[in-house]
């Protein structure tokens, strides 16, 4: 499966996109690992919790 934009101006797809794509995606790569992260604490916290009883 292609991804390539036709344009009829030939000029072609707007270089600024790929480039907004990319940090597009580094954000959501650091969302992901920070949410990550913050699942693995409240497990840590609910089973301390729960060792406690």
């Amino acid at each position: 499966m292609s991804t390539h934009v036709l344009c009829l101006s030939g000029i072609g797809p707007n270089p600024g996109f790929r480039e907004r794509n990319r940090m597009e995606l580094s954000v959501l790569d650091i969302v992901y690992v920070l949410v990550t992260i913050a699942v693995f604490a409240v497990v840590g916290v609910v089973a301390r919790g729960v060792e406690k009883l």
